[in-house]
């Protein structure tokens, strides 16, 4: 069924990723395509309630397409945590004749999107942004498959220092909840050991594995270490704590930090942005809303937002086998 949706928002929320202004760029010119109105909307919700908003057309999103960050902005929202704030971010957004809005972003994303349409019924679609691809509903998020291609990079770099001092090195890696990033990057990489939330190595299991790879004729190792892992409080404690157990390691920490967010982004998240914001814009013209765009088995679905919100998304443990048999 047609909607009649004449006017559609775009906006960003939450941590940036690469490939978000690729999905922008891709909103705004889907909506040119079918001769709609497309406004941005600076700085997330907190943009949103205050009616920060800007007129986008086809030629306004050019050049943008291979630039990491959002254009738009991105900022936490108290205000909108209330539903004082939400009443407002509703009245700017009719004040302004929006009719449906295109929401990227994380978790906390879809959490407000999915109560905002709750409360005002405001048709509303999802595109997934996160480095760490931990969202239901899609194999790949936008910005993840570039932060991997960043931190094996910087791996590569660090391996070249770890072999030419006999060093021991533990690189922190995003990944609060999930561990893709040091999974896929630690195996891309050819990592020794792997540490991440889904899987508790322990200490002394550590120890044994560094040991082995040791004794097997390795004379410098790289542990990758996701920031949610459990093993020990923190990635300097594990330091701490080969330190004293294998002193014949010189052990270094590395944590990579928000350099995993930034630069260019890669072609495959341009392609995934570019195909995500044409499903999104289409389906809100077909009267679908409350859902996330995502990519499963290579082909574009959607997901109920809720599902989204309260899926968990799963670590490959086929990767997990791979990982430890690469490491002999």
């Amino acid at each position: 069924m047609m909607a009649n949706i004449k006017k559609i928002g775009v906006m960003t929320s939450g941590g940036d990723s690469p490939g978000m202004n690729a999905a922008i760029r891709s909103v705004v010119r889907t909506c040119a395509f079918h001769k709609i109105e497309c406004v941005g909307i600076y700085r997330g919700y907190e943009g949103m309630i205050e009616g920060d908003f800007i007129s986008l057309d086809a030629r306004s999103v050019k050049g943008i397409i291979n630039k990491g960050g959002t254009f738009l902005k991105s900022a936490r929202s108290k205000e909108f945590m209330t539903k004082e704030g939400r009443q407002k971010a509703y009245n700017a957004l009719k004040a302004a004749n929006i009719d449906a809005m295109v929401t990227i972003g994380g978790d906390g994303t879809f959490t407000g999107a999915l109560v905002f349409n709750k409360e005002f019924n405001f048709p509303i679609m999802g595109i997934p942004g996160t480095i760490d691809n931990d969202i239901f509903g899609t194999s790949h998020t936008l910005g993840y498959d570039t932060a991997l291609n960043t931190v094996v990079d910087v791996i590569d770099k660090i391996r070249d220092t770890a072999s030419s001092h006999n060093r021991l090195f533990f690189i922190e890696v995003m990944g609060r909840d999930a561990g893709h990033i040091a999974l896929n990057a630690g195996v891309g990489a050819g990592a020794e050991e792997i540490l991440i939330p889904e899987e508790d190595l322990g200490l002394e299991r550590l120890v044994d594995s560094l040991l082995r790879s040791k004794k097997s004729g390795k004379s410098s190792s790289i542990v990758v270490v996701a920031e949610g892992d459990k093993t020990g409080k923190n990635v300097f404690e594990l330091k701490d704590y080969v330190n004293e157990n294998m002193p014949e390691y010189d052990v270094r920490v590395s944590v990579l930090g928000h350099l995993q967010r930034g630069g260019s982004p890669s072609c495959f998240d341009r392609v995934l942005a570019s195909r995500m914001g044409v499903r999104a814009v289409e389906d809100l013209i077909n009267g679908k809303s409350n859902y996330m765009v995502g990519l499963l088995n290579d082909k574009i679905n959607v997901t109920p937002l809720e599902q989204a919100v309260k899926g968990k998304s799963e670590i490959n443990k086929e990767l997990i086998r791979v990982s430890d048999i690469m490491s002999t």
